[in-house]
């Protein structure tokens, strides 16, 4: 697995009985997340925790708040700052777990020793576009809520990175790309986060599994004739690795060449040192 260990203003203090207890800079939160499914005792902290979210019988939830004095705050990683808000979804505006993923993208273009492009995909509040902007790319950030993306550029005026090269597109992906490849627009990068489940705007039904590959297959039509990587993420447990770092391997590398990894990423439990699972990755990239 691989921890993103580079936090200093986040942290999982502990996790037991299907929540996990939270630091965001100076607030504690508790949150439901479905792999913890072990009932280690909890301590003290876990009373103290600023809110709690609660899911309702009925569907969805809400915060209990116990102590928490402010409704939005920043917190930092590397050079990059975000605004966090909780939602009534149980979100705050960032998966931390993506920093190893933020600190790969950044490597590699760094590293590239030429301009480089990238498309970042559901790209929600932008820690992908940040992270690659903050590198030297030009990014193409794109996200089917107005709200996300907003709040994406909130965040890149926070890290001051507002006057980077990032185009900012309210659009359904996968029309977005299609189009893109029409008109001869081409990424050196691909990034995407796609969700597990989702209507359309029209009601048509997404679920990941049965549209991934074909999601894939489409975006690999808008790389560049020498790409340098393209990364995808999965929070859908019936989707593993293995079958991501496939789909990757017959869609592109039998394209490219170039290499396919693929694992779990995580996050460090301070309490017993372990790392909680938190979704999967996986990469193609450039030969090095």
């Amino acid at each position: 697995m691989r921890a993103a260990t580079g936090w200093q203003d986040y942290e999982i203090l502990d996790c037991s009985g299907g929540e996990k207890l939270e630091r965001w800079g100076d607030v504690t939160l508790i949150r439901p997340d479905p792999q913890v499914i072990w009932n280690t005792p909890k301590d003290a902290r876990w009373r103290r925790a600023d809110a709690r979210y609660q899911r309702s019988a009925s569907g969805g939830g809400s915060w209990q708040e116990a102590g928490l004095r402010k409704q939005s705050w920043q917190i930092g990683y590397r050079e990059l700052r975000f605004h966090i808000r909780p939602t009534g979804f149980k979100h705050t505006g960032l998966f931390p777990e993506q920093a190893v993923n933020w600190d790969l993208m950044g490597e590699l273009i760094r590293g590239a020793g030429r301009p480089v492009s990238v498309l970042n995909l559901f790209a929600y509040t932008g820690g992908a576009t940040l992270a690659c902007a903050a590198a030297g790319a030009k990014v193409c950030h794109v996200d089917a809520a107005k709200g996300m993306v907003q709040w994406a550029r909130d965040n890149a005026a926070l890290s001051g990175l507002d006057g980077r090269p990032i185009r900012w597109i309210v659009d359904d992906c996968r029309k977005f790309v299609e189009r893109e490849i029409r008109r001869g627009v081409r990424y050196d990068g691909i990034v995407m986060d796609p969700p597990s489940y989702g209507r359309g705007p029209g009601g048509e039904v997404w679920k990941l599994e049965d549209s991934i590959y074909d999601l894939v297959q489409t975006c690999a039509g808008a790389l560049s004739d020498r790409p340098l990587f393209f990364l995808l993420n999965s929070y859908t447990t019936g989707l593993s690795p293995s079958v991501m770092a496939y789909i990757l391997s017959v869609t592109v590398r039998e394209r490219f060449g170039g290499v396919v990894s693929a694992d779990e990423i995580g996050l460090p439990v301070t309490r017993t040192g372990l790392v909680l699972p938190c979704g999967s990755t996986a990469i193609w990239r450039e030969q090095p």
